[in-house]
């Protein structure tokens, strides 16, 4: 059984940082783009980050502020959240490409991410 296990959310003032973890098991992910997106309230599920052979990629509102990296010994991807604000206030889902080195196109599409966590929950309080 193939599980992505998500950690480090919480509540923490606007300004300060968060690290998100998700640990997968069931089979490596060494060669699948891993992603992190979020959903907030009454809103759909956005792309936020990710990492594949090809680099890393971004949402617009996080460069700068959000770093996606991975351990592929631990079968594990993280994502650092700096300078935190309320709009970030989400649950943030771990996920993994279905297929390895998917091309550069699909990287921010939902669709193409066939493994997901249960999800995270940040909340930024101003």
């Amino acid at each position: 059984q193939v599980l992505l296990v998500e950690s480090g959310g919480g509540l923490v003032q606007a300004g300060n940082s968060l690290r998100l973890s998700c640990a997968a098991s069931g089979r490596t992910f060494s060669g699948h783009a891993m992603g992190w997106f979020r959903q907030a309230p009454g809103k759909e599920r956005e792309f936020v980050a990710a990492i594949s052979w090809s680099g890393t990629y971004y949402l617009d509102s996080v460069k700068g502020r959000f770093t996606i990296s991975r351990d592929n010994a631990k079968n594990t991807v993280y994502l650092q959240m700096n300078s935190l604000n309320p709009e970030d206030t989400a649950v943030y889902y771990c996920a993994a490409q279905t297929s390895p080195f998917g091309p550069e196109r699909t990287i921010r599409t939902l669709r193409e991410y066939g493994y997901w966590g249960q999800g995270t929950q940040v909340t930024v309080s101003s």
